[in-house]
């Protein structure tokens, strides 16, 4: 008897230890996520904004990875695109969201107390330096790729990074890719801000008719 009790000890204390073992998706995202902020980039999780398709491509539900470049001596206006047909097109709604650092969520207008105020900044102009533009990323990041965010001196993506991890949607996933694939999307992050940022100059420097 007392052999047979030790043995469902045994087996109910090695059931919990595979409940709280991280699943498959779950490392191979936190891999995705280290070598993301080992890159600088800055990953992070947030509520979708109201102004993008999240979840089953609904407007602002659920949520989605936010990763962020930070860059020197870069200074570009508050832009906002979103990835339609593998093409960057200006983002036309008028919604205003703010990217609240502190909390790493997106606070509409309607929801901000009167101390967040102050972080309160009208919807951006629309911009077309990045109009129809190719994303030009690897295939297993592209699909998932849902709009693109600048602003002072960062340039934030927003895509599905789950769904990179997942063999579901992707089959072809190999971590010694994540290096590269990572890689591609900082070079194109530093080619877009200096797009903006050339597009900008350009534009205050034609005369005034």
């Amino acid at each position: 008897m007392g052999i047979w009790i030790a043995i469902l000890i045994v087996m109910f204390v090695l059931g919990s230890m595979m409940a709280l073992k991280p699943s498959g998706i779950d490392q191979r995202l936190d891999k995705l996520r280290i070598e993301a902020r080992r890159m600088q980039l800055n990953p992070k999780l947030v509520a979708c904004p109201e102004w993008m398709q999240g979840r089953d491509n609904e407007m602002g539900r659920g949520m989605i990875g936010q990763y962020g470049l930070v860059l020197d001596n870069i200074k570009m206006p508050h832009t906002r695109y979103k990835a339609i047909n593998g093409e960057w097109r200006a983002d036309n709604s008028t919604k205003d969201t703010v990217v609240d650092t502190s909390t790493k969520l997106d606070i509409p207008t309607a929801v901000r107390t009167s101390t967040q105020m102050s972080k309160t900044k009208l919807p951006p102009k629309i911009d077309f330096s990045l109009d129809k533009v190719p994303l030009e990323l690897p295939p297993t990041i592209e699909p998932f790729v849902k709009a693109l965010i600048t602003q002072a001196n960062s340039v934030i993506i927003y895509w599905e990074d789950i769904d990179y991890v997942r063999p579901s949607t992707n089959p072809a996933y190999k971590s010694y890719n994540i290096e590269p694939d990572l890689s591609v999307l900082k070079t194109q992050l530093e080619k877009w801000a200096l797009q903006v940022q050339n597009a900008q100059k350009s534009a205050s420097q034609l005369p005034i008719i």
